[in-house]
């Protein structure tokens, strides 16, 4: 067959998409920039390690090689080596050099050999258990610059052991297809460690603002995380631990581990399980223990035995934590639902990684990386869920406040009437002490202190009116016989039933009555002259003369002397001439027989 006729083939082939044979040469025709290599790989499970690149030559000439299981390149997690086999014919004059890529960093070891037909054999080594610097070009996936010489088939063996997941996604790029494919990637991982960033400085302003531990367990989760994606995107090995195959190893089970115990600490903070669900946090506690542990146990364990462990454990967790999610949201918590999408979307992209690094999903954009996208979509949500809550969170405690506030208020205002009711009986209280003070004990008339008081009051208060005020002195006639005759508890009745029926003649005339001692008693009038005043004493003497007093069964007649006198609104006396006047004009109503009124005047 021809070039041209070669070429057509091929050409025909790309563009009704016809599969290529499996073990099939490849052709690399003017025009190509890269290919992959599988749908023209055989391939064979050396399961004890034990073949030599002779062995596996020996074994791809006798056809021992087989092609890929469903044209997948990837096999899980498998002892062993895996070695692959393929023919490449170069027909492109002008790229006699390519750059051959396994798009999958975690391998330990690969070993590759390409033979030229005039028997020269040229061995490349790569993986993580080698340098970093060994690699042709400075890269995150393992890589070998390959001299692909016009026309000329070229045959290559690849072989590959790894305690990790055993994929062998290879690809053929021309060196100028590999540097826009490679910046095109760089820039979508550039992209996703830029939000990581943008969201942990965000977060770490608003943790240091308002030191709530869910903004911190989220930054834990972020930096764990994105350590995690560091790792399996080969760019730990890059740029941190370029010369430690040991770290390149057990940095995945060991971040993996961190991250779990970040995102599940987190969602116990978020979920608010200890108060919610305590069941729920006690078995969160416990898988937050197991990973604690697990991860330390991983410096020692082999890789092979970490690795899948810590994979399978990253579904357990984000299933318990969904599980979580969603039996909080269920009582109420209105908050879980953002993180449940959250989790959602990064259990979609975790879900499609380990199905990937089993085998179970081909090799594509979308599985290669669903965890970065569904990662993203997750922090981003959780972020958002976190100022949900916070908002949520600031308007319950407003709420609880603004309540707190009218709590106080209406203890404030019912105090303050407690207080109001308080002082009132207080001042009542006072204010009968004050009256009790000034009264007589017996009659309940004000007594001599008060009397005083009143006097100079009312008197001042007629002159400054220009009014006259009048003074009558009320002695009980004989009523040293009645103690005598009748007992000190009779006389005591007397003098009540006495002030009684004073009081009561007195009360149309808005007057100032006293107890002035032992049976006398003294009354103030303001606003009466002389003649109005000796009316009222009048009045007085009939109203206790009118019936007689009954204590102890005993029928009493009582009457009384009164003295009156007036005092003129410019007149100068005080107290004590009013007093010293009404009591002459006294004994002269008891000088005349008793049992009548006598004035100032008439007593002069």
């Amino acid at each position: 067959m021809t070039i041209v006729h070669r070429c057509i083939l091929a050409l025909l082939a790309l563009m009704l998409n016809l599969p290529a044979v499996a073990g099939a040469p490849l052709e690399l025709v003017p025009g190509t920039r890269n290919v992959a290599l599988s749908p023209h790989l055989s391939y064979r499970h050396d399961q004890e390690s034990s073949d030599r690149p002779e062995d596996a030559w020996r074994r791809a000439a006798d056809g021992a090689f087989e092609p890929l299981p469903g044209g997948k390149d990837t096999f899980g997690f498998q002892r062993g080596a895996f070695w692959f086999h393929a023919t490449i014919v170069n027909r492109d004059p002008s790229e006699p050099r390519w750059l051959l890529v396994q798009e999958y960093p975690l391998s330990d070891r690969l070993e590759l050999y390409l033979r030229y037909p005039d028997g020269r054999v040229v061995e490349h080594v790569g993986g993580d258990h080698v340098p970093f610097s060994a690699r042709s070009v400075r890269y995150r996936h393992p890589n070998f610059l390959v001299d692909l010489p016009v026309d000329v088939p070229v045959q290559l063996l690849l072989r590959v052991k790894s305690e990790s997941s055993m994929q062998v996604p290879l690809q053929l790029y021309t060196q100028a297809a590999f540097t826009e494919v490679s910046r095109d990637a760089q820039l979508a991982i550039g992209l996703y460690y830029g939000i990581l960033l943008a969201l942990f400085f965000y977060n770490l302003v608003l943790w240091i603002s308002l030191r709530d531990s869910s903004y911190f367990w989220y930054l834990c989760h972020i930096t764990a995380f994105g350590l995690v994606l560091f790792t399996l995107n080969g760019l730990g090995f890059e740029y941190l631990w370029p010369r430690s195959p040991w770290l390149a190893d057990h940095m995945v089970p060991i971040s993996i581990c961190l991250a779990l115990v970040a995102m599940l600490q987190f969602a116990r903070i978020f979920l608010e399980l200890p108060e919610r669900a305590p069941r729920l946090n006690v078995g969160t506690a416990l898988l937050i223990g197991f990973f604690v542990v697990f991860g330390v146990a991983s410096i020692w364990l082999p890789y092979r035995v970490s690795t899948p462990v810590a994979s399978r454990a990253v579904l357990v967790g984000v299933l318990w934590i969904v599980f979580a999610t969603l039996h909080v949201l269920r009582r109420g918590y209105t908050p879980a639902r953002l993180l449940l999408l959250a989790w959602s979307m990064f259990l979609l992209g975790t879900a499609i990684f380990t199905l990937l690094a089993f085998g179970v999903l081909p090799k594509n954009f979308a599985t290669e990386y669903g965890v970065q996208i569904g990662s993203a979509l997750e922090m981003l949500l959780l972020s958002i869920a976190l100022g949900y809550r916070y908002a949520q969170l600031r308007n319950e405690n407003q709420r609880i406040t603004d309540e707190a506030n009218r709590q106080l208020e209406r203890n404030v205002a019912e105090r303050t009437r407690e207080l109001q009711r308080a002082l009132s009986q207080l001042e009542e209280t006072h204010e009968r002490l004050r009256d009790s003070s000034r009264r007589d004990a017996l009659t309940g008339l004000y007594n001599r202190s008060y009397f005083h008081e009143g006097f100079e009051r009312l008197l001042a208060q007629c002159r400054d009116a220009r009014r006259p005020l009048s003074l009558l002195m009320v002695d009980l006639d004989h009523f040293k016989s009645i103690n005598d005759r009748h007992g000190h508890l009779v006389g005591d009745d007397c003098l009540r039933w006495a002030a009684h029926r004073i009081g009561r003649a007195l009360r149309p005339h808005d007057a100032l009555l006293a107890r002035f001692g032992g049976e006398e008693f003294v009354v103030v009038l303001p606003d009466h002259d002389l003649r109005a005043a000796v009316e009222v004493a009048e009045e007085v003497r009939r109203s206790l003369v009118a019936e007689a007093c009954e204590s102890q069964g005993v029928q009493l007649r009582v009457s009384a002397s009164i003295g009156v006198h007036t005092i003129a609104p410019d007149a100068a006396d005080d107290i004590d001439d009013a007093l010293d006047t009404a009591d002459k004009a006294l004994y002269a109503a008891k000088a005349n027989g008793r049992d009548c009124v006598r004035t100032s005047i008439t007593a002069a």
